[in-house]
C-alpha cells in the first residue's frame, strides 16, 4: 500500500488514476480546482484537496496535508495540465506563460515538496504526465508543445538525479484520450488565429479536431492511462517512459523514423 498525491483528479485521467489506484489497495489524495467534482474518489475511500496549481500556498498545503495525515508520501503524480491552440505569431505571451505556470511550474514546485520525505524514506515514485506532445510537435500548439517538452526535459535530469535515493521518475505519454482536456480546442483556434493570417490552417485544424473528439472519435479511454500509471506505480523498477492511448506508439515512432521535413509535410496535410 501506497501514499498516493494525484493532481488533476477531478476529471479525464487524473480521476481514472485515482480511482484506478484506491481500486489497487492504496491511500489516494486526489487534488483539482474543482473539489466538487471529487465525490467519487471520496465515495471510493479516497481524499479530495483543493488545488489550484497557479497557487504555490496550496501546493504547499496539498503536500503538508498528506504528510500530516499519513506521514510520508510515496508517489506524486503531476497530472494537471491545460492546453492552448493559436499560431506563434498570434498567440498573447501572457497565456502562454500562465500555460508554462501550469504544466512546468507547479509540477516542478511540488516535486520540490514531496522531494524531502521521500528521500528520507529512501523511496519514492514521481511521475509527470507528458503527452506525445512532449516528442512531437504539430502546427498551432507550439507552446503547449513547448511545455511538455520542458516538462520531459526536466523529468530526464530530474531522474539522472534522484536515482541514488532511490527514486524514480516516470513519464507517460498518452495519445488521443476522451476526456474533455481539448474541449476548447476548436473555439481556441477560431478565437486566436481565425481572422489572421493562419485562419485557413486554423479553420481545417478546427474542423479536424471536432470531427476527432467528437462521438465517433477513436480516442481512447482515460482508463488505459490509468492502467499504466499504477503499473509504474506497482513496479520494483518502472520503465522510464510509457506510450499509451490512440494513435501514441504511432505518432512518436513516425517522429523518431521520419526526416524532419517529412514529418511536418505529414503533419500539415493531416489538417488540410
Amino acid at each position: 500500500m501506497k501514499v498516493v498525491l494525484v493532481t488533476g483528479a477531478s476529471s479525464g485521467i487524473g480521476k481514472a488514476t485515482a480511482l484506478e489506484l484506491l481500486r489497487a489497495g492504496h491511500i489516494v489524495y486526489g487534488a483539482a480546482r474543482r473539489v466538487q467534482l471529487m465525490d467519487t474518489i471520496r465515495d471510493a475511500g479516497g481524499h479530495a484537496l483543493p488545488l489550484d496549481a497557479r497557487r504555490p500556498e496550496e501546493l504547499e498545503r496539498a503536500v503538508h496535508t498528506v504528510i500530516e495525515e499519513q506521514g510520508r508520501i510515496d508517489v506524486l503524480i503531476n497530472n494537471a495540465g491545460t492546453v492552448l491552440h493559436g499560431s506563434a505569431e498570434d498567440m498573447p505571451l501572457d497565456l502562454a506563460r500562465d500555460l508554462f505556470e501550469v504544466n512546468l511550474f507547479a509540477p516542478a514546485r511540488l516535486v520540490q515538496l514531496a522531494l524531502p520525505y521521500m528521500r528520507k524514506q529512501k523511496s519514492g515514485v514521481i511521475v509527470n504526465v507528458s503527452s506525445i506532445g512532449g516528442e512531437i510537435a504539430l502546427p498551432l500548439g507550439c507552446w503547449y508543445y513547448a511545455s511538455k517538452h520542458a516538462l520531459e526535459a526536466y523529468s530526464d535530469t530530474l531522474r539522472m538525479e534522484v536515482e541514488p535515493f532511490g527514486i524514480d521518475v516516470v513519464i507517460i505519454q498518452p495519445g488521443i484520450i476522451k476526456t474533455g482536456f481539448e474541449d476548447r480546442t476548436a473555439q481556441d483556434l477560431r478565437e486566436i488565429s481565425g481572422t489572421t493570417a493562419y485562419g485557413t490552417m486554423a479553420e481545417a485544424m478546427a474542423r479536424r479536431s471536432e470531427i476527432q473528439l467528437g462521438a465517433d472519435s477513436q480516442a481512447s479511454d482515460p482508463g488505459v492511462v490509468a492502467a499504466a500509471i499504477r503499473e509504474a506505480v506497482e513496479a520494483a523498477k518502472p520503465e522510464t517512459r510509457y506510450a499509451v492511448g490512440w494513435l501514441a506508439d504511432r505518432l512518436l515512432e513516425l517522429d523518431r523514423t521520419l526526416p524532419d521535413r517529412e514529418f511536418d509535410k505529414l503533419a500539415t496535410n493531416a489538417i488540410r
